[in-house]
């Protein structure tokens, strides 16, 4: 079934070149995620990057969790000799109760295993808990490294700086330490961010492309911090876009901002951002791409690859996807 959306010629990305394919998470859909196991899979199924969310540990080293609190996404709460890190927190905001991963060394965390997160909507994936470690940075680009020798293809590492203001306001920053670790490797790479000033400090420190990522509700938790009103969806209007290509060179966009929807689900008509941005001389890569129906608009029920074709035909630079197997087959019919 296609869309409603009509799309009457199919725009070119930014770079003239096919979108790229990036492994939210790893292969998320297929295995739990921020695992190696979902990296290598993911890369097997044909990515070009893999996205590590980025925190950091006690001892200062930087390891791949969707959060930093980790109950959901590790085997923590069934370990006694932990029952005591157990705490409140409040993060970017927001009451949060579990274990964080700043109060455990790398040498603790490595006693733990990963679970599935959303086992309700993946239960197949159930079947892997209790496998995986918790992958450091350093394992994921030897990862990497690796699998780009033996395929004969470079694989891309996309990393996220998951809460800086947090990390930083408890004398654990994230960024130079990525930094030291990604200038010593010769891989494709874009560091991400939800927040802007710490992509404005990473800009003067590196040459790498940076990714503003964009919401479709709320705002950056530094500008909640400094007072600034602006919030996310006041940062894709042209001037606003002018400003982030200034530090940036791409948007990693909620994709209800390019295509949005009504309050059934069904898809409106797609927005300016993309054409917008080039404009500006941003890329743009959306996020994030599912093929249960649960995440899928009305128009696109059981039918996730024509969700990529639309994107696709509005000239989008990359995709985020659980399931790099369906984005990479969708690509296919590009060429």
């Amino acid at each position: 079934m296609k869309s409603a959306v009509t799309i009457k010629n199919m725009a070119k990305t930014f770079t003239n070149q096919s979108p790229i394919i990036i492994a939210h998470r790893g292969a998320s859909g297929y295995r739990p995620e921020h695992t190696l196991a979902a990296y290598e899979l993911a890369i097997d199924l044909g990515a070009d990057y893999i996205e590590p969310d980025l925190v950091i540990t006690k001892d200062g080293i930087l390891i791949a969790r969707h959060e930093n609190e980790i109950s959901e996404t590790t085997d923590v709460a069934i370990h006694a000799e932990f029952t005591h890190l157990k705490t409140t927190k409040i993060i970017d905001g927001e009451v949060k109760i579990g274990w964080f991963t700043e109060d455990f060394t790398l040498t603790e965390l490595k006693t733990l295993t990963a679970k599935e997160r959303i086992h309700q909507i993946r239960p197949q994936n159930i079947a892997y808990n209790g496998i995986f470690t918790i992958p450091t940075l350093n394992e994921i680009i030897d990862l990497a490294k690796r699998k780009s020798l033996e395929i004969g293809r470079m694989i891309g590492i996309y990393p996220e700086t998951k809460h800086p203001t947090y990390f930083k306001s408890i004398g654990l920053p994230l960024e130079d330490k990525l930094l030291r670790t990604l200038h010593k490797i010769n891989l494709p790479i874009f560091i991400q961010s939800f927040e802007v000033s710490n992509l404005q400090e990473l800009s003067k420190k590196t040459d790498l492309p940076l990714v503003q990522l964009i919401n479709d509700s709320g705002k950056p938790y530094d500008f909640v911090v400094n007072g600034d009103h602006r919030t996310y969806q006041y940062l894709v209007n042209p001037t606003e876009l002018i400003e982030i290509a200034k530090y940036a060179q791409a948007i990693g966009v909620n994709k209800n901002l390019v295509v949005p929807k009504d309050s059934n689900g069904k898809l409106l008509s797609p927005t300016s951002l993309v054409s917008d941005a080039h404009q500006t001389g941003l890329q743009v890569h959306a996020w994030t791409f599912r093929n249960e129906n649960l995440f899928l608009p009305l128009d696109f029920q059981e039918n996730p690859q024509d969700e990529y074709q639309l994107f696709f035909d509005l000239g989008i630079d990359g995709v985020f996807s659980d399931f790099t197997d369906t984005a990479i087959s969708a690509r296919n019919f590009l060429s």
